[in-house]
């Protein structure tokens, strides 16, 4: 019966006393349940019976949440609570009919208990698994070789798994105390093992920076007090330069850049002092060009010569004169080089070739070579005036092709 029902028929469920006093109607008789003076038995009734109203609507509110799937200790605890209101309740109905209600709850919470405790198990289960395999992937990176590792990659990946872990124990289920304590003792151990890895490296990192600021700062004082030596300083400054590759970074980017140019400074003032003295050598040394070029005209007058000893003899002359004539500036020095060297490489030419016409032994083996094919030439002479007056075209044709080889060779040989 609803409570609109109980309110059309209060006095099924209750009544009111002349008093004023109101009872509910219980299975073994009836229970007061309040009093209402200074109103009619139907207003004293129907305040109860909303009571009652009242009642009834935590009930079925409390089996909705049951069927929806709420947590099942939760509703068995509501459920109890309820029950024990029930028993004592200020209230007109049929309060029988409710604890019914919430006795075959009882049946419904069990089901869930059950089941919402194997699905609890496989939550737990799952998350012990998920939280070991962020332990395991941090005690992975703790187990690397840490003085080798790229410590902003190494931090990327050590942030991520413990965002991991602090998202999962946020979101998911409890795990049992002793499971997660032992977890996350894996977990920080492993991470305290890669932080004390870290500050090892950057304090290895900072020593080494400080070393090799103080080596640069050393070999910077050392080019600076190079200046007064000018140009000749230059070859010192060269293996300062070299000190300088070997001495590694000195910290930040922009602190060993500072240092460079502190260092490329003192270098300059010496590059700078090797530039005015070129310039000046180079404008004395402009007249001595001047003599050179003329030496190169009238030397390359040689290169038409074929009489070794004239040629000989005018270079050696103009080789004297070229010594006398001085250096000549430095972007020079090249091309006059290689214009007398063309007509010293003429000259060498003509003594080689002397020499391969007039030595001993050369001439000696021609000698004897060129009887030889004269012989022979005139064996095949004979050979071909037989075959000519024989007809024979295939023997004609072979003394011809023999005759005209050796006939080149001799002609080769008196001619070298």
């Amino acid at each position: 019966m609803t409570a609109n029902d109980q309110t059309a028929a209060p006095a099924t469920w209750g009544r009111v006393d002349a008093t004023g006093a109101v009872f509910v109607r219980i299975a073994d008789g009836e229970r007061q349940v309040g009093e209402y003076p200074d109103a009619t038995p139907e207003e004293a009734l129907a305040y109860f019976v909303r009571k009652f109203t009242e009642l009834e609507g935590q009930v079925s509110l409390l089996e909705q949440r049951a069927r929806a799937g709420a947590p099942a200790a939760d509703v068995a605890k509501a459920a109890k609570h309820l029950a024990a209101s029930i028993e004592t309740a200020n209230a007109v109905g049929d309060l029988a009919a409710l604890a019914g209600r919430i006795e075959a709850l009882g049946g419904v919470i069990a089901e869930k208990v059950e089941e919402q405790s194997e699905a609890h198990k496989a939550e737990v289960e799952a998350a012990i698994a998920e939280r070991t395999s962020i332990a395991e992937a941090a005690e992975s990176i703790a187990a690397r070789d840490l003085t080798k590792v790229q410590w902003t990659a190494v931090t990327a990946e050590l942030d991520a798994l413990f965002k991991r872990w602090q998202e999962h124990q946020t979101s998911g289920p409890r795990l049992p105390k002793s499971v997660g304590d032992s977890l996350w003792k894996r977990f920080s151990a492993a991470r305290s093992t890669i932080d004390s890895g870290r500050r090892a490296y950057f304090h290895q990192l900072d020593s080494a920076h400080k070393d090799a600021r103080a080596t640069k700062e050393a070999l910077i004082a050392k080019a600076e007090a190079l200046a007064p030596k000018s140009s000749d300083g230059i070859p010192a400054y060269r293996a300062l330069v070299d000190e300088w590759k070997q001495a590694g970074r000195a910290g930040k980017r922009s602190a060993d850049d500072q240092l460079w140019e502190r260092f490329k400074a003192a270098g300059d003032v010496l590059y700078s002092a090797k530039a005015e003295q070129v310039a000046r050598e180079d404008s004395e040394y402009s007249a001595n060009l001047e003599a050179k070029l003329a030496l190169l005209t009238e030397a390359e007058g040689i290169l038409r010569i074929t009489d070794r000893r004239q040629a000989r003899e005018l270079l050696t002359d103009i080789q004297r004169r070229w010594e006398r004539a001085g250096r000549v500036p430095r972007d020079q020095v090249k091309p006059v080089e290689d214009r007398l060297r063309k007509i010293e490489n003429h000259v060498r030419k003509l003594d080689e070739e002397h020499w391969h016409r007039t030595d001993p032994s050369r001439v000696e083996r021609s000698e004897g070579f060129a009887g030889q094919l004269e012989e022979s030439i005139a064996k095949l002479e004979s050979e071909l005036a037989a075959a000519e007056q024989a007809g024979d075209k295939s023997a004609i044709a072979a003394a011809e092709q023999a005759l005209e080889t050796q006939r080149t060779w001799l002609a080769t040989i008196r001619k070298g």
